[in-house]
Formats: C-alpha cells, sequence, structure tokens
C-alpha cells in the first residue's frame, strides 16, 4: 500500500475501531457481544496451535533441558563449594588443635621456669627482612613489647627481639650466624657462648678447655641481667659433637636446638622474667637409657659316653 493520506487516515480509523472493540469486550465481560466470534476463532485456529506446539515441543523439551542441566551445573558447582568450605574448615578445626597444643606447651614452659609471656603468632619469615634467619610476629609496643626481650616457645629458645614497631616485633633466631646467647650445661653447670650457624647445630664455646662433656648433654641459658636479652633457664639443646681441641682453653661442642625453627607458628615473649633462676628445671625428663642385655648364662660342656669297645672280665 502507498503511503498517502487515504492510507494514513483508513489505518488511524482500523485503529479506532480496535480500541473501541476491546473496550466493548472487557465492559461486556460474560455477556460481551464479541463472545461468539472469539468463540468461532477458536474453533478455527485451535487445532492450528496444537500443531504448531506439537512441531515446537521437542525445541522446548531441548531448551529446558539445556536450561535445567544449567541448573544442574550450578547445583554441582553449589556442591563442591560447600565440600570445600567443609574441608577448610575440617582444616582449620587440625591447625586450631595443632595450635592449642602449642599454646599449652608454651605456657607449661613458661610456668615451670616463672616466665611471664606474651603469646604471638608468626606472620612473615626471611629473605624480606634485614636479617638472613628472623621472623615477624603479630604483637609489638601496642602489647608491650620491647627491644631485647627472649623469645621462647614450648620446646625451648626461639631467639630475641630485635625490631619493635606498635603492632609487629622483628625475632632474631637462634639460628642467625649472629646470634650469641650465654648458656649453662645441664648439672655440671659449665658456662659458655652459643653462636648461631644457619641450617647447621650451634656452636657453643665452653669457657672450661676440661670440662667434663659428651653427646646428649643438654644446655640452658645463663641469663642476663634483668632478664634482658635472655632469661635464665630456657632450655637451649642437646650436645652432638665434642669437637677435639687438646691444649685450648676453651671446649668447642656443636649443639642441636631443641626447637624446629622450620616449624615455627605460636611464640611467647617474656614480658616478666622470673624471680629466680630455675636452672634446669624447665628441661623436660632426661630419656631413660636403654637397659643392657643381660650376658648369656655359660653352657656346661656335656659329659663324655663310656668306650663301646670296654667290657667287664669274667671269673674261672
Amino acid at each position: 500500500m502507498r503511503d498517502t493520506r487515504e492510507s494514513r487516515l483508513l489505518l488511524i480509523l482500523l485503529v479506532a475501531v480496535a480500541f473501541a472493540l476491546i473496550t466493548v469486550d472487557i465492559k461486556g465481560g460474560e455477556s460481551s457481544p464479541l463472545n461468539g466470534a472469539r468463540k468461532a476463532a477458536a474453533g478455527v485456529f485451535g487445532p492450528v496451535e496444537r500443531s504448531a506446539a506439537g512441531a515446537v515441543d521437542p525445541i522446548a523439551r531441548t531448551v529446558r533441558a539445556i536450561r535445567d542441566s544449567g541448573t544442574e551445573q550450578q547445583r554441582l558447582n553449589q556442591i563442591g563449594a560447600e565440600n570445600t568450605e567443609l574441608r577448610q574448615k575440617l582444616a582449620s578445626s587440625d591447625t586450631a588443635t595443632g595450635r592449642t597444643k602449642q599454646l599449652d606447651d608454651m605456657l607449661r614452659t613458661a610456668g615451670t621456669g616463672g616466665y611471664t609471656v606474651k603469646a604471638a603468632q608468626v606472620i612473615a619469615i626471611g629473605a624480606a627482612q634485614a636479617f638472613s634467619w628472623t621472623i615477624t610476629i603479630d604483637a609489638g609496643s601496642d602489647d608491650g613489647l620491647a627491644r631485647d626481650m627472649t623469645v621462647i616457645n614450648g620446646q625451648g629458645l626461639v631467639g630475641r627481639i630485635t625490631t619493635v614497631a606498635p603492632t609487629t616485633s622483628t625475632v632474631l633466631l637462634a639460628t642467625d650466624p649472629g646470634f650469641t646467647a650465654g648458656t649453662r650445661m645441664e648439672g655440671s653447670g659449665e658456662i659458655g657462648f652459643a653462636a648461631g650457624q644457619g641450617a647447621g647445630p650451634m656452636k657453643v664455646q665452653l669457657l672450661n678447655g676440661k670440662a667434663q662433656v659428651k653427646a646428649g648433654d643438654r644446655l640452658v641459658t645463663f641469663g642476663s641481667q634483668s632478664g634482658r636479652p635472655f632469661v635464665p633457664g630456657v632450655p637451649v639443646g642437646k650436645v652432638v659433637t665434642v669437637e677435639a681441641t687438646p691444649g685450648e682453653l676453651t671446649k668447642t661442642v656443636l649443639v642441636e636446638p631443641f626447637v624446629s625453627f622450620t616449624r615455627l607458628d605460636l611464640v611467647g615473649v617474656v614480658v616478666v622474667p622470673p624471680r629466680t633462676d630455675p636452672r634446669d628445671a624447665v628441661l623436660p625428663p632426661a630419656p631413660t637409657p636403654a637397659a643392657a642385655p643381660a650376658p648369656a648364662a655359660p653352657v656346661a660342656p656335656a659329659p663324655a659316653a663310656p668306650s663301646a669297645s670296654a667290657s667287664p672280665q669274667g671269673g674261672n
């Protein structure tokens, strides 16, 4: 149809008639004069609609399947996320259990030595800091910490604080080559100086070159004035090697630390030193040496058997 003035007038007229019929149908309700026409149209177009619906039903089912598959995938993703969250909770529970044990061990060590400690967690370690063997803990001056305080855990000496910020502190570990601490041998009380050697055992110079020391002997910290940088009685380690130094005024021993420095997590900073030197009391009970096997009882030799050729002599 050409776009003329007459065609536009006809379109307007048709639209107006359509609106009028819609209005009459709505107002008429069930008695609408258009009900007959609607039923007739339904009778004519109903079969066509059903045929069309039957034709497109496989497509609709496919669309629904695709939609449902998306929903199933979402459900699987949700289940996977829930399982991951559950595993994380279980892991967190295991971690919490491990930290509870660490805290218990540390508090037991502190209680035995008479140390008042501030618990802290390791939040950084290693090369990002000024020293090779350092850790950062999540406690600082706001928690009452200061430079040159002793740091321990449940096993023994960890190190000393070197730098303090309001909420964090840097701890120089006992394994650092620049670390030095006074020590005392268990039992004999022989005094020495322990130095860190990185990943290797600590080297201890005993002041008495004739000191009687052997592998397995244990050491604790000697202590410093006012308990800084070291409080007395903290377990340091056990002797693994006694170096031969004939004629020397001192004796050198290699000591394996009690602390596992590669697994540090919770530590305690000694904020108040003990009133008295605990000496060897903080050390765990010494292991009982295994009993030597009893010597076998000697076996007596068996008596010799009589000769078969011998025979008694008879009389005439």
